[in-house]
């Protein structure tokens, strides 16, 4: 094995470790909130709301047994298991690409401890616990926000790491040749 390879072995591990830290990280504020909504607003709490700002900002208990928004109701089994099997692939396909990009380690590490920790409610409740309201937004909760977040980055990773492989295929290219241009074999023996 080379110095780079090695490097690069390295860095696939640091990074594993923070995936598996941010993850850890976003699961353990997920349940706790979840926790303390459980108690305060839900059904034996002793609250209906707390508003943190009035007209705006308010925390409530919903039980939601869809998907995200709400959407597919009373189908919790279900997304219980398509939420484990975007966490395997989410892993799988990015296992390599994280060794090279903080951003896009950070934005997996969000994505998988929003996804466990809304699998963790399923399994405890049937249910994933909501709790954030905004008017005319649904109800959410802090693995909901993880997600939405870890698929901005990715989002963005992906359209920075696009663009910059862009400008180097530009620069590949001969002078006068289109980017992208294949090259005939003859031309290739000739360079």
């Amino acid at each position: 094995m080379n110095s780079e390879q090695g490097q690069r072995n390295r860095n696939l591990t640091r990074n594993f470790a923070l995936v598996a830290l941010v993850m850890g990280l976003v699961v353990v504020a997920d349940q706790i909130t979840k926790s303390i909504v459980l108690k305060r607003l839900g059904p034996d709490g002793d609250l209906n709301q707390v508003k943190i700002i009035p007209g705006f900002l308010r925390l409530i208990f919903v039980e939601n047994t869809g998907a995200a928004f709400g959407m597919f109701q009373g189908r919790s089994p279900v997304l219980t298991v398509m939420a484990l099997v975007v966490i395997g692939f989410l892993l799988v396909y990015f296992r390599r690409s994280i060794a090279n990009s903080l951003w896009l380690t950070i934005a997996l590490g969000l994505q998988l401890g929003g996804a466990l920790g809304n699998v963790v409610d399923r399994f405890r409740h049937g249910f994933v616990v909501d709790f954030i309201n905004v008017p005319k937004w649904p109800t959410f909760n802090v693995a909901d926000s993880a997600i939405t977040v870890g698929v901005i980055m990715l989002g963005f990773y992906l359209l920075t790491r696009d663009l910059a492989s862009s400008d180097v295929d530009e620069q590949d290219a001969r002078p006068g040749q289109h980017p992208g241009a294949e090259v005939t074999a003859a031309e290739k023996r000739a360079q």
